[in-house]
């Protein structure tokens, strides 16, 4: 009797913590998910090489040959470096095993942090990458490495919120008093009685050292309490361009601007940031001005307009 009392008393208990998980999954976890889920960037789609690709081909008479730069990036920018490594890369240069880059290919595919740490170290000659946080600078620098930045495209900066959310814009003021945490109520600029859920991004990522800049020296706070409520979040425009098209999101104008590709080449949105190629200084290899030369020229560039970015010019 004693032991069906206990096993009674643990079932109870496990059916509580069970209850519990879910419902915080439900509540939190998922809407989160399903608010904020970003761009999945597949490198099997974007493939160099391949006829089925969804990168952009331009034909370039540079062929380069020799010692082929190691090339690397954000991830949201891999369409771009990898059209660039169809245009002026030997086929044989690029070695990929169904599901990821070998170790001996001269494209590989990490994120913003990996690959700021591989061009100091000395594993990428070239990245892609929005400009550095100050953690990144600081390892660099640690480390003795001077990095040369090449600006060589634009990409918008944009804010989301979840489509049922009335809210369609917000001004550049709003966005910072809404992530210093004086805006903390959807109703205090035209939306619902909700509290403000202010969704940001790993320490590093691009999209997070760009957010940190936008807010100058103002600090980001949130209110453990506000994940409740209705949630904003920020990143690329290429991260979340096809979230939108298939729905659950919608970006937000920023001053009555909306982001739209005519918007961002006029340049009438207010946030745009510029991306790099970045390399050492002290890299010798006279295939990495080669390379970045190629894409501030006209078939770089329009490579990077095809890709969905603005070109510089």
């Amino acid at each position: 009797m004693k032991l069906s009392k206990q096993i009674a008393i643990l079932t109870a208990i496990a059916l509580i913590f069970v209850s519990f998980n879910v419902g915080l999954y439900a509540l939190v976890t998922y809407r989160c998910g399903s608010n904020f889920g970003t761009r999945i960037i597949e490198p099997e789609r974007y493939l160099p090489f391949t006829d089925n690709s969804s990168i952009v081909k331009v034909e370039s008479e540079l062929q380069l040959e020799g010692d082929i730069p190691v090339i690397d990036g954000a991830a949201a920018l891999l369409p771009v470096y990898s059209a660039i490594v169809d245009s002026v890369y030997p086929p044989e240069s690029v070695v990929f095993d169904g599901k990821s880059y070998c170790d001996n290919s001269a494209i590989v595919f990490t994120d913003t942090v990996k690959a700021y740490k591989g061009v100091v170290d000395g594993t990428a000659d070239v990245i892609l990458c929005a400009s550095p946080s100050e953690q990144q600078k600081k390892y660099a620098e640690e480390q003795g490495v001077d990095l040369v930045y090449v600006p060589i495209g634009y990409e918008a900066f944009v804010f989301f919120v979840n489509d049922d959310n009335p809210v369609d814009s917000l001004t550049v003021g709003q966005i910072r008093d809404i992530y210093a945490g004086d805006i903390t109520n959807w109703a205090d600029v035209g939306g619902a009685n909700r509290p403000i859920n202010t969704v940001d991004r790993p320490e590093g990522s691009g999209s997070q050292t760009v957010m940190l800049k936008f807010m100058g020296d103002r600090s980001i706070k949130k209110n453990p309490l506000a994940i409740f409520g209705g949630a904003i979040g920020f990143s690329f425009r290429f991260y979340v361009e096809d979230v939108v098209g298939n729905g659950g999101i919608k970006l937000l104008s920023v001053n009555g601007i909306y982001p739209s590709e005519e918007n961002i080449r006029n340049g009438s949105y207010p946030i745009i940031q510029e991306f790099y190629a970045v390399y050492r200084a002290d890299n010798e290899n006279e295939n990495v001005k080669k390379l970045v030369d190629f894409m501030l020229s006209n078939e770089g560039q329009r490579i990077i307009d095809e890709n969905g970015y603005t070109p510089l010019q």
